[in-house]
This record gives C-alpha cells, structure tokens and sequence, in this order.
C-alpha cells in the first residue's frame, strides 16, 4: 500500500494560525500579568505609577535626620506648612488629627505617620515647631531644613512654597495645600487635596494600607 501523501498547508495559512497563536498568547499574557486595578478611593487621588524620590536631608524637632529612608515601612502623609499660618494649616492640622484618631479605633495607626514639613524655618525653631505639631496631636512629626532641602524636596513632589517680606518686615508665606501620600517603599503614589473630610481620608487610608504590595 503506497505512503501517504504528505498534507500540504498553503503559505497563508500557515500565516494566519501563526498570528492567531500569537493574538492568543498575548491575550492570555495580558490577563495573567495585568496589573491589579487602583483600589476605589473616596479622597485621594492616585498616580498612575509610583514615582522614585531623590534624597533629602531635614531635621525634626527633636533632632531627628528626616531623610528617605524614614519614609520606609509605613505609608506616610507629608504636608508643607508654617507654625504661623493664619488659617489653613491649624485647618489642616485639626482635620488630620480627627483622621487620626479613626485609624487608632481602627487599629491602624501604627502603619501610618504624618510628617509636618516648615518651609518657615527662620522662624520655626524645634521648640515652636514641636509646640506646634504636639497641640493637634503628639504622635504627628515636625520637621524642616535649608532652603535649599526644602526646595529640592517639595519640587521633586510637585508641591511650591515662597517667602515674602512687606515693607514692615511682616513675613508671608505662600505653600501648596496639598497632604502627599508616600507609601512604604519611600515613593510618591498621590495626594489629599482640599478641602479634607477626615472620614473619607481615613477611608482611603484604610483601603490602601490594606491591599497587597
């Protein structure tokens, strides 16, 4: 009995069932290897990628290196400010200390901080800026530095500040409003903008120290 012909697929053919595998294989990638979906927040504005910090070097109130790796091993909010700001710093301040006080009957306290930033530092001595920082709540960070670290470090957030004198020497200080959101492995992920509703903060904060990564 005479062997079999061999079947012979036509060029295009061949063509076609290559790039099906290949669509296939993509498509099956894709759902093994998509990344995870932002989680659902109330408040907080996430970026689309977390974003690398360069260095820093400031100091706390109580003579503390503030740098990045103390930004390390726990999801950490940072907002820039003065100890003589008028109003929306003491604002600020009183919110947070009320979204604080969720995460500790929430039990989550312990993996979160928030650092208070001066970018008045003439001004802010480390016994004014503790003063400050410990009248909202004694847990909360206070911190400041040169000019030179202050700037560096609030443009690597997107965040501004500037001083001005008037004619009578008065002091004004103008800062973002902004609270940014630093996760554990010392990265810029977003921010808090205002107007600040603690109950939603600490929703979100809930949410994220929660999910994986």
């Amino acid at each position: 009995m005479p062997a079999a012909s061999p079947v012979r697929v036509p060029p295009v053919a061949l063509i076609l069932i290559a790039a099906f595998a290949a669509a296939a294989g993509l498509w099956l990638g894709g759902r093994w290897l998509r990344a995870p979906a932002p989680p659902a927040l109330a408040s907080a504005v996430l970026y689309p990628a977390p974003r690398e910090l360069p260095e820093f070097h400031l100091t706390t109130s109580d003579g503390r290196p503030l740098d990045r790796a103390a930004w390390r091993g726990r999801w950490t909010l940072v907002y820039f400010g003065y100890a003589s700001c008028p109003d929306v710093c003491p604002t600020t301040l009183a919110t947070f200390k009320q979204v604080w006080q969720e995460l500790a009957r929430r039990h989550l306290d312990d993996r979160v901080r928030f650092d208070f930033v001066s970018v008045d530092p003439e001004r802010d001595t480390p016994e004014r800026l503790a003063s400050y920082v410990a009248f909202f709540d004694r847990d909360f960070v206070a911190a400041t530095g040169s000019d030179a670290e202050l700037t560096h470090l609030t443009r690597a957030l997107g965040l501004i500040y500037a001083r001005r004198s008037d004619a009578n020497g008065a002091v004004t200080v103008d800062h973002s409003g902004s609270v940014v959101i630093i996760d554990p492995q010392a990265r810029l992920v977003g921010l808090f903008r205002p107007p600040f509703a603690a109950a939603a903060i600490a929703a979100d904060l809930a949410t994220l120290v929660d999910r994986p990564g």
